[in-house]
Parts: structure tokens; C-alpha cells; sequence
């Protein structure tokens, strides 16, 4: 506990813009951290921008687009949050000032559950194609998998081969990929080399990388650790969690039985090592700022 520092700990204090990016890793339950920054924004005074939704999420961009992205947040009025769904982006690496980064993880099994049944349910298709009426509609066939029996007889769509690399959004295995960038080192599936580069983004650039599975400890982390924006966060949670729980709630998902988790998370090592590691730093961030006698209740940059 004594050896906990939260100067060390604090990356917010390297911003040199006072913007949030949040580059949103899906079914982490970021749909309900963006209304938590809308809402803050009216109540904090800043601005809330999120990219538009696209028919095809390209989260991995090539150098000239990552360049464009960066100057796009770049030019943004301050105080101001982004948030898209991009793998992390070196805006330092372009000669510009960095922001406040921020993203949130799940546990990648259950996050891998989610996704499979989430964009298999009604309502997802409804909103697609009322955004993109060209998009041909799904195979019965394909709606109907369940993800037990995707397991448990090897279908491709269910088996998380070690190193394989599948470009997009749909490759919702790869929870590091969002942290270890955009280069194709980050591509292959459970690999150490993604795994290392999204831990050194983490604890390098970072300013807090909150937890699904630790809802209390993530808010109290970014209203530490981000007082700037996030000051009143658990209030505004605590006021509407009913609604905010429900946020891109899915009805149709079943429960999966513990045998078929266990047999996907030994393909899942070291996605997993990264979310503890995550989640790890996000208790010392707690902790850190809980020390009696060591930080004034506000951790400014």
C-alpha cells in the first residue's frame, strides 16, 4: 500500500489538451459511459462529439488516416470528449498535443458472448437497416446459432485460433487490439507481442482504463483521476441507474454454461492477462487516491 504513487499513477497529468478521447473497445457497456458524458457535458460545462455511425467500422487505419483523425481531435474546442470505436492513436507521433485518454474492458469471454448474440438480436438488424437499407439481411441459419453449440462443434465462427488475424470490427476477439494500436504487430489473435504493447500503452498513456466487472471503482477512479470532466459522475449514475442499466440491454442473449467458458478461455490467455492486468491498475489507481495524507481531494493534472 505505501509503495502505491499516484503521481506515477496519474497519466492525466500529461495531456496537453484538456479533451477526453475515448476510443470505445464494443460490449463493454460503452453506450452507457457515453450518456454518462453527455450528461456530464451539460453539468461540466464541455463538449460531447462522437463519431458518426458507419456502414462498415474500420477500427485499424493507415497512417494517413490515423494523421487525419488525430488533426480532426486535434482541432476540437476545449475542454471537449471524443469517442469512436479506433484502435489508440499516437497523436505524438504527428507533432501534435496529446489528449486525456480513456477506455473501459470486460471480461473477454463474456464480452465474446455478448457480441455473439448482440448482433444476432431483432433489434440490431432493425437499426442497421434503417441506417443502411442496402444491407442484405442475414441467413436464418446464421441467426439462429446458439453459442454452446458454435463451441462445442467447432464451428469457425466460435473457435478463437491462436495468432489468426481477421480485419474489423467483427474480429470481436481482440479486446487489446483496441490498446496496442494500429500496427499489424497488433493484429494477431492472443498474441504476447499485442498483449505487451497494449499493457506499456495502458500504463504509459492511459489515464484510466476503467472496468465493466467494477462499475463503482471504475466512476470513482475517473472522478479522481478526471475531475475536469467527470466531477459528479456517481451521482449522475446513482440518480439514473435504472435507466442507464438498460442502456443496449440485450433480452435475447441465454445464459452459457460455465464447461463451454472454461473451454474458450483456454484459447483466451492472453486476452485474459490483459484485462486483469486492466483491472489491477485500476485497484492501485483506487487505492492510491484513498491513501490518507497523500493527495487533496481533487488530483489535478
Amino acid at each position: 500500500m505505501q509503495s502505491l504513487n499516484v503521481h506515477d499513477l496519474n497519466n492525466t497529468r500529461k495531456a496537453q489538451l484538456e479533451l477526453v478521447f475515448f476510443n470505445r473497445v464494443p460490449k463493454v457497456g460503452s453506450q452507457t459511459f457515453m450518456e454518462l458524458l453527455r450528461r456530464l457535458s451539460e453539468r461540466n460545462n464541455f463538449q460531447f462529439h462522437r463519431d458518426a455511425v458507419q456502414k462498415v467500422e474500420t477500427i485499424r487505419l493507415a497512417e494517413e488516416q490515423q494523421h487525419e483523425l488525430a488533426e480532426v481531435i486535434s482541432d476540437l474546442p476545449e475542454p471537449s470528449v471524443f469517442i469512436k470505436h479506433v484502435c489508440y492513436t499516437n497523436f505524438t507521433k504527428f507533432n501534435l498535443p496529446t489528449p486525456i485518454y480513456i477506455n473501459v474492458v470486460r471480461d473477454p469471454v463474456e464480452r465474446v458472448i455478448s457480441w455473439f448474440y448482440y448482433v444476432r438480436a431483432p433489434w440490431y438488424f432493425v437499426e442497421r437497416k434503417a441506417a443502411f437499407p442496402d444491407l442484405p439481411l442475414p441467413h436464418p441459419a446464421w441467426l439462429k446459432k446458439d453459442f454452446e453449440s458454435c463451441v462445442l462443434s467447432g464451428d469457425q465462427e466460435c473457435t478463437y485460433t491462436q495468432g489468426v488475424t481477421v480485419e474489423g470490427i467483427g474480429d470481436h476477439r481482440r479486446q487489446s487490439l483496441f490498446f496496442c494500436g494500429h500496427a499489424y504487430e497488433c493484429t494477431p489473435f492472443n498474441s504476447v507481442g499485442a498483449l505487451e504493447r497494449a499493457k506499456y500503452a495502458v500504463e504509459s498513456q492511459y489515464s484510466v482504463v476503467g472496468v465493466l466487472e467494477d462499475l463503482n471503482t471504475t466512476l470513482s477512479v475517473f472522478e479522481k483521476y478526471i475531475p475536469r470532466f467527470f466531477e459528479g459522475v456517481r451521482e449522475i449514475y446513482d440518480t439514473s441507474a435504472e435507466y442507464l442499466t438498460k442502456i443496449n440491454k440485450n433480452n435475447f442473449k441465454p445464459p452459457v454454461s460455465e464447461r463451454v467458458k472454461e473451454i474458450v478461455r483456454r484459447n483466451f490467455t492472453n486476452e485474459i492477462e490483459f484485462y486483469q492486468f486492466c483491472r489491477q491498475r485500476l485497484h492501485k489507481q483506487y487505492l492510491a487516491a484513498h491513501l490518507p495524507d497523500k493527495i487533496s481531494p481533487r488530483l489535478r493534472p
